[in-house]
């Protein structure tokens, strides 16, 4: 990553039971060798069982010129001037004193997230490799009369007594008893489960009898940063979706979100592999120097290959096996990651890249996701800065690099947790 060594742990998608927390905000600079550090809480966040949580959290609090990490942490420009606070709705989106600033692509629209993944991310590696650095607070891409911020999007899924948690994960739609999306528009009869059935305030179903209890949670995200070097490199984000359509429509509209059908020939070919793959056109020319890919439980890797059938990166899921914090059976707890040699993987503008998503189809899976992150040294940008190692900055794992206005920012974002038995905060075991 750049100047510093880092790995993020990131708040979970949709399949999280978060953990209480009944700490304060400890917003206060610590310095830790040669990083200065402070640590912050997010809004408060109240859940009972088989609640839905889908806020957007605007202007969050961190120290100017920063970034941070989280499942979903986007960069926006809000109009100067503009005092109120935007919390809990994604009113932003829709406003003209707001501009979502997005990745480098590919889709056209959605998945706008600098960075985020869900469950995986407590094993998976996110370190950018040194020296690699994400660069944020350019003031040369800040719209005239605009300020640079950031936002959160906090999804969390509360499976506390829930009649069947995996359902509630997969946010089916029969267990929402949801027939409209969240604006009021009728739902398609044939779309049984996903992100449209459980947004914000939804209810998945528990079990007859239980007593509702209510709980508060936090998100606990800490920033780390160092002086800038100029011998930090620069890295685009890619973000590649299976669902895109651009191989069939020639417009990068992706759906993000597809259906697993129950397989009807497993048995006899012992063959219970779901693929799906998409093919898109790159933009850039560059080095990878990062590959991991995203998916929910029911998946077993994903890959994305170059024009010529070339392996750039393959990523598989790494699963629970039991009840412990971090270990939940059923649950996808981490996924591999790649870290290619600089320089040993390239792509060149134009090549059609092609990524495959597999998923196990021994039951049916509703609202699955198929992503994959790659993080990309543009070719123009690479032989104008110093590629050379600093190993005496590396810094401890929790905490993602940039680099930010003469800033190299280290964040990480955590779940804070207070609790009286493990088995109890962590995700209720969905295996079968």
């Amino acid at each position: 990553m750049m100047s510093v060594r880092s790995q993020g742990v990131v708040f979970v998608l949709a399949i999280a039971l978060l953990a209480t927390c009944a700490q304060n905000s400890e917003a206060r600079v610590t310095f830790e060798n040669g990083l200065k550090s402070m640590v912050y809480l997010s809004p408060k966040i109240t859940q009972h069982q088989g609640s839905v949580s889908n806020k957007y959290y605007y202007d969050i609090e961190f120290p100017k010129e920063t970034y941070l990490h989280h499942w979903l942490a986007i960069r926006y420009y809000q109009r100067i001037g503009i005092k109120e606070k935007i919390y809990n709705g994604n009113l932003g989106f829709h406003r003209s004193d707001v501009i979502i600033a997005g990745n480098a692509g590919i889709c056209s629209h959605g998945l706008t997230q600098f960075f985020g993944l869900g469950s995986e991310t407590r094993k998976t590696s996110t370190h950018v490799p040194d020296p690699y650095g994400i660069e944020v607070g350019n003031p040369l891409e800040v719209p005239y009369g605009y300020e640079e911020k950031w936002m959160l999007n906090i999804h969390a899924i509360d499976t506390r007594g829930a009649v069947d948690p995996m359902g509630c994960t997969e946010c089916r739609c029969n267990l929402y008893n949801v027939t409209i999306d969240e604006y009021g528009r009728p739902l398609d009869p044939n779309y049984v489960g996903g992100l449209y059935c459980c947004y914000d305030e939804t209810q998945c179903k528990v079990k007859d009898g239980l007593e509702s209890v209510k709980r508060n949670l936090y998100l606990k995200y800490t920033v780390k940063w160092v002086d800038w070097s100029d011998s930090i490199v620069p890295v685009k984000i890619f973000i590649f979706d299976v669902t895109d359509t651009w191989q069939n429509t020639g417009i990068h509209d992706c759906l993000i979100e597809y259906d697993v059908e129950q397989s009807t020939t497993g048995i006899a070919t012992n063959d219970y592999t779901s693929s799906k793959w998409s093919s898109v056109r790159f933009p850039i020319s560059g080095d990878v120097v990062y590959g991991v890919a995203h998916q929910h439980s029911g998946g077993i890797g994903s890959a994305l290959y170059r024009e010529d059938g070339g392996v750039i990166c393959s990523s598989k899921p790494i699963y629970g096996k039991g009840n412990d914090v971090g270990d939940e059976a059923g649950y996808i707890v981490g996924m591999s990651t790649c870290y290619p040699k600089p320089g040993s993987v390239k792509i060149a503008q134009g090549e059609t890249l092609t990524l495959e998503s597999n998923y196990s189809s021994e039951k049916s899976h509703t609202g699955v996701m198929g992503l994959f992150y790659i993080l990309v040294v543009e070719s123009s940008s690479e032989s104008n800065y110093p590629v050379q190692a600093h190993e005496e900055l590396k810094v401890p794992i929790l905490s993602w690099g940039l680099a930010v206005f003469g800033l190299a920012i280290c964040a990480a974002i955590l779940v804070a947790y207070h609790r009286r038995q493990r088995s109890e905060d962590g995700y209720l075991s969905i295996a079968a």
